[in-house]
């Protein structure tokens, strides 16, 4: 069924783009075939690993298949968008228009050049991001503490080895009190990933390197993972929490599992066991992949949480499906009751839907400041 799906687009394009073009039918069907074969990129990346998620091609191999899949995508859309302004006209002026192939070529070259701007988009090692969030009840001796989130990282094929390591050497650079990595650092199993994330074993920060699982780690073996990653220089915070301390001050970081853990059999995100023992009247900063619970977390007291898992939406106009998926949260700083909420754009992306287009990759270095009273 998900491949018929995405063949639905292709049907699209053949149908209502290729078939009305002054070609000759060898040129046509070549076409069809070729776009066929893209429309499958999921079928084909299943062949590669028995997985959808973890294409296991040549980088340049997914990147191709990433540039037509969205072409395709774009032009289903744009040839939608034509033929529901042909039949307005249809009905304006009771004949339907003939649309100029000139029209045709050009919406064709805007979709494979929009695609190609929103794959190079997303694959380039993000530009940091400052921002100053303040909380209520922040010791004073944490006033400018700084953090720095990774999300959504995606190791894979697409975001290999090399892109790896330019993070890791960015995200150092920043000189940050603390680094954070809220879920979905990989797609693939240990075996495949193994070189390609162990550059992560560098991260380096005086109050070290938090994760947390998202919810592909589960699609992967996520123990095996969390073993690995624990030998990787990092400290899981799977429904547990540690207490940061700074000039006799304290600061309680807490992390929950996956809402897709339970389907999976793991344990389920449970916050009321992250929190337990946490010493009382203590700001919060929570991690949570999905931003969809933050509600519950607010009424939990949590004074911040930081979520990724949406990508920021990926796609202008796309962001409104994807928010609506997640209780209205794709991107940004939210207030939720008395909690603040960031939902960060991610640092990669799934390699098996590559394209931004109006949203921007992020490396978010965050600085805490005490709010006013």
């Amino acid at each position: 069924m998900f491949h018929i799906i995405f063949g639905l687009p292709w049907l699209v394009v053949v149908s209502r783009f290729i078939q009305p073009l002054p070609w000759i039918w060898t040129v046509k069907l070549s076409l069809a075939a070729l776009l066929l074969i893209a429309s499958q990129y999921h079928f084909f990346s299943r062949l590669s690993s028995g997985s959808v998620f973890s294409p296991e091609f040549p980088r340049y191999v997914v990147i191709g298949f990433n540039v037509l899949f969205g072409a395709i995508l774009l032009l289903a859309v744009f040839q939608l968008l034509l033929d529901a302004v042909s039949l307005l006209i249809l009905v304006a002026k009771g004949s339907f228009p003939v649309v100029p192939v000139g029209v045709r070529y050009a919406m064709g070259i805007t979709a494979i050049a929009l695609s190609a701007l929103g794959v190079s988009r997303a694959i380039v090692v993000p530009p940091v991001k400052d921002m100053e969030i303040a909380i209520p009840g922040l010791p004073a001796p944490f006033d400018g503490y700084r953090l720095v989130q990774l999300t959504d990282l995606h190791i894979s094929r697409l975001f290999p080895a090399a892109w790896t390591e330019a993070v890791v050497l960015q995200t150092n650079a920043l000189d940050a009190d603390l680094i954070v990595i809220t879920g979905d650092l990989i797609d693939g199993s240990v075996e495949h990933r193994r070189n390609d994330v162990a550059a992560l074993a560098r991260l380096q920060a005086p109050d070290g390197v938090y994760t947390i699982p998202g919810n592909h780690e589960y699609f992967f073996g996520v123990d095996n993972w969390m073993r690995h990653f624990e030998g990787q220089n990092m400290r899981i915070l799977s429904n547990s929490h540690v207490v940061l301390a700074r000039g006799g001050a304290e600061l309680v970081l807490a992390g929950v599992t996956d809402l897709s853990a339970a389907a999976t059999g793991s344990p389920a995100p449970d916050l009321s066991a992250a929190l337990r023992g946490a010493p009382a009247n203590v700001p919060v900063v929570l991690l949570d992949h999905q931003p969809m619970q933050a509600a519950k977390a607010a009424e939990s007291g949590v004074a911040l949480q930081l979520s990724g898992h949406t990508h920021g939406g990926m796609i202008v106009g796309l962001d409104r499906v994807v928010g609506a998926a997640n209780n209205g949260f794709v991107s940004g700083l939210y207030q939720v009751g008395g909690m603040q909420l960031y939902v960060n754009n991610g640092t990669g992306l799934w390699p098996g839907f590559a394209l931004r287009l109006g949203t921007t990759a992020e490396l978010t270095r965050i600085t805490l400041r005490r709010a006013a009273s």
